[in-house]
């Protein structure tokens, strides 16, 4: 079903040629529909010109009416794969400012040619479908939609664009470090183009694949809703689902349960996946993986959160997303967060057997705090005047 256009936007700018060709485009679209559009840049704190850049491009949304905001990281410790960590807080950074200003979407500059190289970075690691089937155009995470508009748009054709309005962008120094894999591949299209493997027909390639991932994801979730059920935020998937359904939809019905429970985006290592569904005496004895407890039981498979990752997560302030996935509601005043219940808030409420979930449900699940004091636990209490409910409906499996 066609989503309702938005009435408030955002767009997230680098300054560089795509995003800069979007902010205009779409700045032009918006006046013309009447949706209200802001703009952000994130200053990732690792270039000493970035400052001055997200400068200019608040200049320039300015100069097109549209308000704008810096956005700051500054959490880069020196470990670890440095633009999947930038990417994971750009998002982050992105979703916080939409939801606080009230924006319905936001709106990437990825183009057709992001596009062909996520296909050949998929090649390159020996990816399955979902790792080649390229970008989401629409995709949802942490409660805010983000959308590609411009994925069937060259790079080539958005600078001719800017250069015949007389637009300037700012070209990234870190696009031409061959250090990332990115600036490799992208200086391998061009031999690549000479056997007629061009960026547009890699596009068209990742275009076609994704295509048959939406198919296999519509059946996906016609298997979930046959097999699966919810209770206290867990997913029990009925008994002998691995034995009775293709051995890859069983593991995308697992993937997809492992990252509804726990939040995550990104689907744990695929060896553990293959021993968590080869070996049932792990299943009934009950194992941790991705954040989640699972264990099997004549229920059948249930997938709960793990309580120690619970207790790891960030607390939230009323109306934000607790754990990656649970909204709380109900009468909050000044001094109250939501955090896991835990051992302290289970000893607290003398009748949470009464709400007949797995004692580690429990623990795991949303509770409201003032300081040390609990003062709800929505989850094993129907009585308190607070509501705990998962963010989207495991049914609706992405």
């Amino acid at each position: 079903m066609p989503r309702p256009l938005p009435r408030r936007m955002g767009i997230a700018v680098s300054g560089g040629s795509d995003s800069t060709a979007l902010m205009h485009l779409t700045a032009d679209w918006a006046a013309r529909a009447g949706v209200d559009l802001e703009a952000a840049t994130v200053d990732h704190g690792l270039r000493q010109a970035a400052a001055a850049e997200a400068a200019q491009v608040a200049d320039d949304a300015a100069a097109l009416g549209l308000r704008h905001e810096t956005l700051l990281w500054r959490g880069w410790d020196g470990q670890g794969n440095l633009q999947d960590r930038a990417r994971r807080a750009r998002y982050g950074l992105l979703g916080d400012w939409a939801q606080r200003r009230g924006l319905q979407a936001v709106l990437l500059g990825h183009t057709q040619d992001d596009n062909a190289e996520c296909l050949v970075l998929g090649l390159a690691r020996g990816a399955g479908l979902d790792g080649l089937s390229g970008m989401r155009p629409v995709f949802d995470q942490g409660g805010v939609c983000f959308a590609r508009p411009l994925l069937g748009v060259s790079r080539a054709a958005l600078r001719e664009w800017l250069q015949a309005n007389s637009i300037g962008w700012i070209d990234d120094p870190s696009n031409e470090d061959d250090r990332f894999a990115r600036v490799r591949v992208r200086e391998a299209m061009d031999l690549l183009g000479t056997l007629g493997v061009t960026r547009a027909a890699l596009a068209r390639s990742a275009d076609n694949l994704w295509r048959s991932r939406e198919g296999l994801q519509e059946i996906l979730r016609t298997t979930v809703r046959r097999h699966c059920r919810t209770e206290g935020g867990d997913v029990i998937m009925a008994p002998g689902v691995f034995e009775t359904q293709p051995e890859d939809l069983a593991r995308r019905m697992l993937v997809a349960a492992l990252c509804w429970v726990s939040g995550a985006r990104y689907a744990p290592r695929a060896e553990k996946l293959a021993h968590l569904m080869r070996d049932s005496a792990s299943r009934r004895a009950g194992m941790t993986l991705h954040g989640c407890l699972v264990r099997e039981r004549g229920e059948g498979l249930r997938i709960g959160r793990e309580p120690e990752a619970a207790a790891r997560a960030k607390p939230a302030l009323p109306g934000e997303l607790w754990d990656g996935r649970w909204r709380v509601s109900g009468p909050f005043t000044n001094g109250m967060d939501i955090r896991c219940l835990g051992e302290t808030g289970l000893n607290a409420v003398p009748g949470w057997r009464n709400a007949g979930l797995p004692r580690s449900t429990c623990l795991s699940g949303p509770a409201v705090w003032n300081g040390d004091h609990l003062v709800a636990a929505p989850l094993v209490d129907a009585e308190c005047p607070f509501q705990a409910a998962p963010e989207t409906d495991f049914v609706d499996v992405q």
